[in-house]
């Protein structure tokens, strides 16, 4: 039995996620309900504005390994912060959870800080998001453990770490040490303007080392180029061993070994939806290196996304295997 059933690689940041009004938001340029991308001065500037916040340890596949954590798997993650304040809260937020978190700080004297996303929540529910990429952006080969990646059942690659400088080779080296030791990768594609931005190098991964795909509806079809749901699934499936395809209210498509699943959505009245395709993940991976069949591990996936935006955060504050044995899963 291998030491890690999932080992995650890619942003870590801290969300830092305060109350505000319509005229908080007006007074510092910020566009309501969107993410916007803000240097490290602007970031400072608005943590020093904000009233009282919520810190915690973020980033997509963070969460991911968080959900895994939650569920009892035995899980690491792989990101890059910086020796200072936030960069101690996420490492002791993840560990606090249940990971292994053992990436080298970038040492103090780094001009660029902690990622950090400044959330800010109106009274309507609308969540307004600041992000400044930090360090995180700079995870480097050498930050990547190889006897750790040969200790897992699987990676799980975030695709907004493509857009480092030296995350591709960080990829590779990960991928090389992974399938090595007979161990398997999932990628998500994280967002259709990163695919845009790295579709080629996206494909090329895709096509050589990856046997697991999970998208959402527009980031599949932003890979293939095309406007038919069903067929960017499809052609998917003709290079990826399991492609996870969710579709939000809409449920959930696996394509595996020529047959098609659709799991529908678990109702559910929706606050926040920031988080949910990474808890789908969290859940999916955690039933699969846990035996059970792809149906259930997205019916499991499905419970978890409907827990995640039940409530603001993108980490879970319900007992997910608890829920599990609620919808017959365990």
């Amino acid at each position: 039995m291998k030491k890690y059933q999932i080992v995650g690689i890619g942003n870590a940041m801290v969300d830092i996620l305060a109350n505000t009004n319509d005229e908080f938001l007006a007074e510092n340029g910020i566009g309501k309900g969107i993410m916007q991308l803000i240097d490290m001065d602007r970031a400072v500037s608005l943590y020093d504005r904000i009233g009282p916040a919520r810190e915690i340890s973020g980033g997509s596949a963070a969460n991911t390994i968080a959900g895994v954590a939650h569920l009892g798997g035995r899980t690491a993650y792989v990101g890059k912060v910086r020796d200072d304040q936030l960069g101690h809260i996420f490492a002791h937020d993840l560990r606090a959870q249940g990971a292994v978190y053992e990436t080298r700080m970038a040492p103090l004297e780094t001009p660029d800080e902690t990622g950090r996303c400044i959330v800010l929540v109106t009274p309507d529910g609308e969540r307004s998001m600041n992000t400044y990429l930090g360090c995180t952006e700079f995870l480097h080969p050498d930050d990547i453990d190889t006897a750790m990646m040969a200790q897992a059942e699987w990676i799980y690659l975030e695709g907004y770490r493509f857009d480092g400088p030296d995350s591709h080779e960080a990829f590779a080296r990960a991928i090389s040490a992974t399938k090595g030791a007979g161990g398997r990768v999932a990628l998500t594609l994280s967002d259709p303007f990163c695919v845009e931005r790295h579709r080629a190098a996206f494909r090329d991964m895709i096509a050589a080392d990856v046997d697991l795909l999970f998208a959402n509806r527009a980031e599949i079809m932003a890979m293939y180029q095309t406007d038919d749901f069903a067929a960017a699934r499809a052609a998917a499936a003709a290079e990826v061993a399991i492609v996870v395809a969710t579709d939000s209210e809409n449920g959930v498509h696996v394509m595996a070994d020529g047959a098609h699943i659709h799991v529908p959505a678990v109702p559910t009245q929706i606050v926040d939806a920031t988080g949910a395709g990474d808890l789908f993940a969290g859940a999916f991976l955690w039933g699969l290196a846990e035996g059970h069949g792809l149906e259930t591990c997205a019916r499991m996936g499905n419970v978890a996304a409907s827990e995640v935006i039940s409530h603001i955060g993108a980490r879970p504050e319900t007992d997910l295997r608890a829920m599990f044995r609620q919808h017959g899963l365990l």
